[in-house]
């Protein structure tokens, strides 16, 4: 069966791979495993070296790479730009720090010396998603590779030119042949990869839907994973909240990506005092998002990735619609023949509806109004979900406290919810186990071996 590329801006099939067998995915995990055996006993200086080759390669073609990915998933070109930096930053930052992060640790016991070390577990295989098909790669790949771990990516179908250009900058880096590979495989094929024996962890960022059933082959063959899935972040403006400041990094925060990121606001929670403000503020910057084509820079919102996921977005709003909620401003894709949406506001949004309940990937905003604080933190924490929130007040104070009660994997306070390489990523509840970056990451597909000497 093939793999297309498709433009999502014009519907064109830029171009068609073949799936790999499992005859020959297999035969690659012996090649994997063969680097990984040479790649463990290295040292960090000459790890480090390489994967600063790694952020000059992305730095110096960063908009090669960003034109790869507008082509394929419609992000808007200045965005994509963005992204690759940040590649380049977690390269960095991991190159610098990795070694410090595994140094061993030494604890006080009954023994002469006792200490732990931290050891690579071998090929850790990703399922990583369209929507950052860079990102999200190398969010897990450059830890785990600073750890001695080799990577075998199986990438969202919707993203093989990406997929196969990060496999090649690996390589262009001078990383030991087959240390990172690329595997062009159809879903169904996933069961068998995790129960190969030479697989020693998975790592997978998508769907709910995709999580459980992942975590269930994981479960099933006693492999360690990490999950990062879905998310309905609330964003919560209390009534001493700076409006402007949140009503412009609101309309960011829910458009960004063309609203399509696991942790973009999409509940935006308001206190009745100030929601009339917020709402006619939000409403208006909203309607005046330029919408067109991803490739041009004065671009902010391009299209929807995929026509299947337009048809679910669409069917969101119609739903929520007609169970009572209020369509301020867009509602609808802008012509039949393209896979663009309207940016979009609903206002009236109440439990049971798709807005309320459900997370929604696309550039539609959910206003809540709520009484007062403790209303606003109820309804935040109203949901299965538990990846980010954003909450706006002058009293810092009082936030910190509102924090803790908050069911999330990250609160930020007076800005807008981002994954940086110094800080743990990651959910709680439904959005998932586990965690990325900073030093619990790369902590995460490590042995954490006991060593006691008498």
């Amino acid at each position: 069966m093939a793999i297309k590329s498709i433009n999502p801006s014009t519907k064109k099939v830029e171009k068609v791979f073949e799936e790999y067998s499992l005859e020959i995915v297999f035969n690659l995990i012996d090649d994997v495993q063969n680097a990984f055996q040479y790649w463990k006993e290295t040292s960090f200086y000459e790890r480090s070296i390489l994967m600063k080759n790694v952020a000059k390669i992305l730095k110096e073609n960063k908009r090669e790479y960003a034109k790869i990915i507008v082509t394929e998933m419609g992000k808007p070109i200045t965005q994509a730009i963005s992204e690759i930096e940040k590649c380049a930053w977690v390269c960095e930052y991991y190159s610098e720090n990795a070694e410090d992060f595994l140094q061993k640790e030494y604890i006080q016991t009954d023994a002469s010396e006792s200490y732990i070390q931290f050891d690579p577990l071998g090929i850790i295989f990703a399922i990583m998603p369209w929507n950052f098909p860079f990102w999200q790669v190398f969010r897990f790949a450059v830890p785990a590779l600073m750890a001695g771990n080799a990577c075998l990516l199986k990438h969202a179908s919707n993203v093989p030119m990406c997929a196969l250009a990060i496999e090649k900058i690996f390589k262009d880096a001078q990383f030991p042949q087959n240390l990172f590979r690329t595997v062009l495989i159809n879903p169904s094929d996933v069961e068998e990869i995790i129960n190969h024996p030479k697989v020693k962890a998975v790592t997978l960022t998508g769907s709910e839907y995709a999580g459980r059933q992942v975590a269930g082959y994981c479960g099933k063959f006693l492999k360690k994973s990490v999950m990062e899935l879905g998310g309905s972040d609330p964003f919560i403006i209390l009534e001493d909240a700076d409006i402007d400041l949140a009503v412009k990094t609101g309309v960011n925060a829910r458009l960004i990506n063309n609203g399509q990121s696991c942790i973009a606001a999409k509940r935006f929670i308001v206190v009745e005092k100030v929601y009339d403000e917020f709402e006619k503020k939000f409403v208006d910057l909203m309607s005046k998002v330029k919408v067109g084509n991803p490739m041009e820079e004065t671009t902010e919102l391009g299209p929807i990735a995929r026509e299947d996921l337009l048809i679910e977005l669409e069917y969101q709003v119609k739903n929520s619609v007609e169970n009572g909620a209020v369509i301020l401003c867009g509602g609808k894709r802008i012509d039949s023949e393209s896979l663009f949406f309207e940016p979009t506001v609903l206002a009236n949004v109440k439990k049971g509806m798709p807005a309320y309940e459900e997370e929604i990937f696309g550039p539609v905003a959910a206003l809540i109004k709520v009484k007062d604080d403790n209303e606003a933190i109820e309804i935040a924490n109203d949901t299965k979900y538990g990846l980010g929130a954003s909450l706006w007040t002058n009293n810092i104070e009082k936030a910190r406290k509102l924090a803790r009660q908050i069911e999330a994997g990250s609160v930020f306070i007076n800005g807008m919810v981002k994954s940086d390489p110094r800080l743990p990523f990651g959910g709680v509840k439904n959005s998932g186990y586990g965690r990325e970056l900073s030093h619990y990451g790369i902590k995460e597909f490590v042995n954490i071996k006991t060593v006691w000497i008498r």
